[in-house]
């Protein structure tokens, strides 16, 4: 059973009975393996106070989340620090929205979260297939000895299941051990720099299960550089937007999240204007 939490001020719009949702939002603010610039922890929050800065209505889509069944839990009550103890936590509250017919839409903190995630939708659906949006592979064995990190999460997601296939795009930063390894695994594709391919790769998995995961250090540091690890050379937000909703709408997406904004980094709020923006257009592409 889902237990509710007493009234908070949710992303915009989100505020359907649980009951009647199709769609569940909910936060988990941990950075606990945070690399380089930590804040990620305070994504959930500033994502939902700047939400009220943009309409409900998407001029793209020609939707509104008046229309969508969609409902903000809130944030997941979890410590500052064990990994594995969050991982587990966001695992526990992911299978609980999937035995409820529910599509969970998960917002960050930092990527490692994605692993809780991708647990619980794996064993309701062993050939998921991941479409992962990054500047970063995430792909090391370990980073400075510990496996259970944000650098490492699309590797410890791929040794679930050997089922289990991930599309990765926008990749410009990995160290070459990374690289050897996308080439030499079968379950890895990696797509550099852009989303080139992405329409082609979508017919290829029409009957898969999607989970799309999206790292916003995919967006170049101009438009987004409220995050932890930023790279220069990434996309724009219209082709973060166009490629987002190509998979939302396409696809058959079981379950997604936006992880890594840093709102500390970017005192200007530009950062989570954007991010609540791409938030409203992931939930209504989902809104088929």
């Amino acid at each position: 059973m889902i237990r509710l939490k007493k009234p908070f001020n949710g992303y915009i719009s989100c505020d359907k009975e649980l009951k009647d949702a199709n769609t569940v939002l909910f936060g988990v603010p941990y950075d606990g393996t945070t690399s380089y610039r930590p804040g990620a922890r305070f994504g959930p929050k500033s994502i939902r106070n700047e939400s009220f800065g943009i309409e409900s209505y998407s001029i793209y889509q020609d939707k509104d989340l008046e229309d969508a069944n969609v409902f903000d839990y809130g944030d997941l009550d979890i410590p500052v620090s064990q990994a594995s103890k969050v991982i587990k936590e966001v695992k526990d509250f992911t299978s609980k929205l999937l035995l409820s017919g529910k599509t969970p839409i998960m917002i960050g903190g930092e990527h490692l979260i994605s692993l809780g995630a991708v647990k619980a939708l794996a064993e309701k659906h062993p050939n998921l297939t991941l479409i992962h949006f990054d500047a970063h592979a995430d792909l090391r064995e370990d980073y400075l000895g510990e496996k259970l990190s944000h650098a490492c999460v699309i590797r410890r997601c791929i040794e679930l299941s050997s089922q289990i296939l991930v599309y990765q795009f926008c990749i410009r930063s990995a160290d070459k051990q990374e690289v050897n390894y996308a080439k030499e695994n079968i379950q890895v594709n990696m797509q550099k720099y852009n989303f080139e391919n992405l329409g082609n790769i979508l017919n290829k998995i029409a009957d898969s299960p999607i989970y799309l995961t999206i790292d916003l250090d995919c967006l170049d540091p101009s438009v987004l550089p409220g995050t932890g690890t930023p790279e220069p050379g990434g996309v724009s937000f219209k082709e973060l937007r166009e490629a987002v909703t190509m998979v939302a709408s396409q696809g058959k997406v079981v379950g997604a999240d936006i992880v890594e904004l840093n709102p500390m980094c970017d005192h200007s709020g530009v950062s989570t204007i954007v991010a609540a923006k791409l938030l409203r257009e992931l939930l209504l592409a989902l809104n088929k």
